[in-house]
C-alpha cells in the first residue's frame, strides 16, 4: 500500500511537528469556568421562571419571580427605550459566545516525549529560569534577562564594559544546549543581545 508521503517525500511531516501540533492543541487551557459558570446561572433563571410560571398557572405563585413587577414595567416601557437593554444583551450573549469557542492562551511550551500518547509542558515562568540561569553560568556575564517570543527567544546580557562580543556565541551555545537538554518543542531561535554595563 502507497502512501502519500511515500508518493511526495516533500510532503512528509516531521515528527517533530505533528508532535508540537498535538502539544499545543491538548496542553491549550479549555473555557471550562466560564462555561459552567453560565450554564448554572441560565439553569437557575430558567427553573425559578419555569417553576414560578407553573406556579402561577396553577393559582398559587411562589413569589421567586417578580412575573407582575415585570408585566408592569414592560406594560410602560416603549420599544425605544428597551433597544439599548437589547443591545448590552446581544453583546454580552456574543461575548459568552466567543468565550466558549475560542480557547484560552497557553501558558505552556510543550516538551518533546519519546511516547506520542504523552504530552508534557513547562511553564514559561520555568522555561525563563532555566534559561536566565544557562546564560548567567557564561564567564563575564552579570546578569541576563529572557523573554519568551512567539518565533524567537531573546536573551539579554548584561556585562562589564571590557567584556568582547564573544560573549555572544557562547550565551547562545549555553541557552541553545539547555534549550535541547530540556526539549522544549516550537521555540524558534535564540537571539542574544548584548548591553554593556556603564563604570
Amino acid at each position: 500500500m502507497t502512501t502519500l508521503q511515500q508518493i511526495l517525500p516533500g510532503a512528509a511531516v516531521t515528527p517533530q511537528r505533528t508532535g508540537l501540533r498535538r502539544a499545543s492543541r491538548v496542553l491549550r487551557p479549555a473555557r471550562t469556568l466560564p462555561g459552567v459558570l453560565v450554564s448554572l446561572t441560565l439553569a437557575a433563571a430558567s427553573g425559578a421562571t419555569a417553576a414560578e410560571v407553573v406556579s402561577g398557572l396553577l393559582g398559587t405563585p411562589l413569589g421567586w419571580v417578580p412575573v407582575e413587577d415585570a408585566v408592569e414595567l414592560a406594560r410602560k416601557t416603549t420599544w425605544p427605550e428597551l433597544s439599548q437593554a437589547a443591545l448590552s444583551v446581544v453583546a454580552a450573549g456574543t461575548l459568552m459566545l466567543l468565550l466558549a469557542a475560542v480557547p484560552g492562551r497557553c501558558r505552556l511550551v510543550p516538551v518533546e516525549t519519546s511516547d506520542p500518547l504523552i504530552v508534557v509542558g513547562v511553564t514559561r515562568t520555568g522555561l525563563r529560569r532555566t534559561l536566565r540561569a544557562a546564560a548567567q553560568q557564561v564567564a563575564g556575564v552579570d546578569r541576563a534577562r529572557v523573554r519568551l517570543r512567539r518565533r524567537t527567544i531573546e536573551v539579554t546580557v548584561m556585562t562589564s564594559a571590557e567584556s568582547s562580543g564573544a560573549m555572544l556565541r557562547q550565551v547562545g551555545t549555553a541557552v541553545g544546549d539547555r534549550l535541547a537538554g530540556v526539549g522544549t518543542l516550537g521555540t524558534g531561535e535564540v537571539v542574544v543581545r548584548l548591553r554593556r554595563r556603564s563604570a
